[in-house]
Order: structure tokens, then C-alpha cells, then sequence
């Protein structure tokens, strides 16, 4: 099975191409040049480093959220157009996972997604590890810091990951002091999107493009406005 899997939720975006479980190649790039400018490139480049084409994908992987709206949009909007083209389906897959995903260990783990979703809010979730297999104990969703932090278990070590890192790391050791883990990780999770996509199209749960749906979580500023 050929998968395309494609992250646009973050400045850092990614592509990745997988024969089922199977890395074959992957394109990173940490940028704030618009996804409009390089993700088609880079899609592009991927397929043909291995002589492949859109139609000879058996289905593709989105990050449909959360994270940002204008990279969302052309991600989702990319892979809609791929998946009209070859009538394959696409597995929806949540960002915030593919971030815990990354740090999955057979034994008990508490792993700690976060992600700056600006205006003094993160997109954030609490899962356990378990024999390399996610529970979500607190659900994915728009929190302010203070609330979600108050509703993690300062007593049990806490491994964080994501771009929020970076701008509540001081609140971070505020609650949990040596109980915090910082991940080392790379930021890029396309190869993590092409895994858990994977799972989902193996038990045929990949969606059509007319039923593909982003993952925000809160109104955009030009919803709120409007």
C-alpha cells in the first residue's frame, strides 16, 4: 500500500511517502513561507525520486488539525484535490496525536501534546502510552494554559511536545517542576501522519474528499469578525 502523508498545520510541514509501514522518503522544511509556495514541489520531488505518480497512491494521510487555519485550509484542500483525482481516500488524522505518536513507549507514559494557538490559548491533549498504543485521558481541545495545566497529574512525570513548548516553558516548570520532560523530537510529523493513516485505511476508514473535514477546534479571526 503507497500512502502520501502530508502536514500543513505548522510552519513546520511536511511530506512523507510510505509503503505501508514503511518510510520511503520524506520531505521537512521549517519555514514561513506560505504552504501555497512549497507543498506542491514537494509532493512533486517525492513522487518522482521514486518514479511514482498521485494515481499509483492506494490512499493519502492528512494533519487536518488543529493548528493553523490558513495552513489547514491548503493542506486540506491539496489533498482533496488529489484524492477527487485518483478516487482513492484519505485518512484523517489529528495532529496532536501524531505529536504524541512520536513518543510512544511500550511502558506507562504520560505524553503531553501542546501547540501555541496565539491569543493566549494552546490546542493541547493528554495521552498514556501503553505496549506502544495511544489512550486519550484528556481530550484534544482549545484550552488556556492555566486550566489544562491544572488538569494534568503533577504527580506522575509528564513528557511535552510541540511548538507551546517554546512559549510556556517557564509556566510549564511553574506546575510540574522536575516532573516535566521536554521532547527533543523533531517537530515534523508527516511520517507519523503516514503511520497512523495508515491503521485507518488498513481497517477501511479513510474518508472520501467530499467527506474530508478540518479539525480547528475554535472560529478563525475572520469568522469571529464576520
Amino acid at each position: 500500500m503507497n500512502i502520501l502523508a502530508v502536514d500543513t498545520t505548522t510552519f513546520a510541514g511536511s511530506v512523507a511517502l510510505l509503503r505501508k509501514t514503511k518510510l520511503l522518503g520524506e520531505f521537512n522544511i521549517d519555514s514561513h513561507a506560505t504552504y501555497s509556495e512549497r507543498l506542491l514541489p514537494a509532493v512533486d520531488f517525492i513522487l518522482k525520486a521514486h518514479n511514482l505518480k498521485i494515481k499509483d497512491m492506494d490512499g493519502f494521510a492528512l494533519a487536518v488539525g488543529p493548528g493553523s487555519f490558513t495552513g489547514i485550509r491548503i493542506g486540506l484542500s491539496t489533498v482533496k484535490s488529489f484524492s477527487y483525482a485518483s478516487g482513492k481516500p484519505v485518512a484523517a488524522v489529528s495532529t496532536l496525536k501524531a505529536l504524541a505518536w512520536k513518543l510512544r513507549f511500550p511502558s506507562s507514559r504520560l505524553l503531553c501534546p501542546i501547540l501555541d494557538a496565539k491569543k493566549g490559548e494552546i490546542f493541547a491533549s493528554l495521552y498514556e502510552s501503553k505496549e506502544s498504543k495511544l489512550q486519550e485521558i484528556i481530550p484534544q481541545g482549545a484550552y488556556s494554559p492555566d486550566h489544562f495545566f491544572s488538569l494534568l497529574p503533577a504527580h506522575r512525570i509528564i513528557f511535552f511536545i510541540g511548538n507551546g513548548i517554546d512559549t510556556y516553558r517557564e509556566k510549564i516548570f511553574k506546575y510540574f517542576k522536575d516532573k516535566a520532560r521536554f521532547s527533543r523530537q523533531s517537530p515534523f510529523i508527516a511520517y507519523e501522519i503516514g503511520l497512523l493513516g495508515y491503521e485507518l485505511l488498513r481497517k477501511k476508514r479513510g474518508v472520501s474528499a467530499q467527506q474530508l473535514e478540518p479539525l480547528y477546534f475554535r472560529k478563525s479571526q475572520a469568522e469571529e469578525k464576520h
